[in-house]
């Protein structure tokens, strides 16, 4: 059976109104049936970056603001108990280099001042470009109209029932006109929320910001380092007791996933940057809020591939991208989990757990923060 990326299995949803739908018509999407993947639901590439690859960066004399010192070292990477999936393992040695990591998620103000430095449009604002969408579909497959091809982005909108945990298209929404501004759709906003995560940010968008401030996305191996906050082994950030037991540990899903959260730790979404106690690090929020992108491209046997060789020095990721699931499209790693995420469903707050996304994914829980070279 051939898999089709997402983007177009929710223009296809609206297929009974191809030829009759008005200039609206694509405001809310309805997202077909898939095959289950995480709380972080995948989208196809839509088109080029914007903005190359940011050059290499140069070392700052002076500690740079915001950013905690995260000193290299040596760590068994990959899965620590039987939550793991089958591509966080063969566990295997990995060595990084000393470096600066951002204490907290880049910001809705920190990404305002870079958009009005450079007048940079997000992935999320523009609409998709089929000469580019069409070559992560399967050969042959017809163009949808233009009316549906609309800017937009993934929105979660919980069901108001118990449903399948295998069908993500129940709390998952394509809205136009969702947009790091907008993170709900038309109507919402981020006033007042300076200091909130900033969402709805494509790899793209997120290469572009670190170029401007002069930092770069984190490898995987190191972001996991970094999250492990120099513990050893231990499944979350906090170490080994589980997420629920004793004081609340991080901003995630409390509750029957997708349709009753509890929001026992303060936040039915998302909350704001220094909320919950810091890694080992200093590292905010390194566990659950939003997902972050890595620098990585995502390949499901890259742990395989690295098996045999002994400790790996300062890992940069797989040549090529490739994901069962969605075998068209190009993805990049993102780790950390969100505030949907829960035991029942994702455990994406785990230090060893690997999810993938499209370059241009641009989601309601999805993020990054930078780090900066010694």
């Amino acid at each position: 059976m051939k898999v089709v990326p997402l983007l177009y299995s929710l223009l296809l949803a609206a297929a009974p109104a191809w030829g009759q739908a008005g200039p609206n018509a694509a405001s809310v999407l309805p997202i077909t049936k898939v095959q289950p993947l995480c709380c972080a639901s995948a989208i196809p590439a839509r088109f080029k970056p914007a903005t190359p690859a940011p050059d290499s960066i140069h070392a700052s004399p002076a500690p740079p603001s915001g950013m905690v010192w995260i000193r290299g070292g040596t760590y068994q990477m990959g899965g620590d108990n039987d939550q793991a999936g089958a591509d966080e393992y063969p566990k295997h040695g990995v060595t990084v280099r000393s470096f600066w990591m951002d204490a907290t998620e880049v910001t809705n103000a920190q990404f305002a001042a870079f958009v009005k430095a450079t007048g940079y449009m997000t992935t999320a604002e523009r609409k998709p470009d089929w000469e580019e969408l069409k070559q992560q579909l399967p050969e042959g497959t017809p163009k949808p109209p233009d009316s549906l091809l609309v800017a937009a982005s993934l929105v979660f909108t919980p069901p108001s029932r118990a449903v399948a945990l295998n069908d993500y298209s129940q709390w998952w929404t394509w809205q136009s006109g969702a947009d790091w501004r907008h993170p709900q759709g038309p109507g919402s906003s981020i006033e007042g929320k300076d200091h909130f995560p900033v969402v709805h940010v494509s790899w793209f968008d997120a290469q572009a910001y670190c170029k401007w401030a002069g930092k770069r996305l984190p490898t995987e191996a190191e972001w996991e380092w970094a999250a492990r906050g120099g513990l050893s082994n231990q499944v979350y950030p906090w170490g080994n007791e589980g997420l629920d037991v004793g004081k609340v540990k991080a901003n995630t899903w409390q509750g029957h996933f997708p349709d009753r959260n509890k929001a026992t730790d303060g936040f039915a979404g998302l909350a704001p940057v220094r909320s919950f106690a810091a890694n080992g690090y200093g590292l905010y929020e390194i566990a659950g809020n939003v997902w972050e992108w890595c620098s990585d491209l995502y390949h499901n046997q890259y742990y395989s591939q690295l098996a045999g060789q002994g400790t790996v020095n300062d890992p940069h990721g797989p040549e090529s991208s490739y994901d069962p699931e969605e075998p068209f499209a190009r993805k990049r790693v993102i780790r950390g989990g969100s505030f949907l995420c829960n035991d029942a469903y994702c455990s994406g707050y785990r230090v060893a757990r690997r999810m993938k996304s499209t370059e241009d994914s641009g989601m309601e829980h999805l993020g990054f923060r930078c780090v900066k070279d010694q």
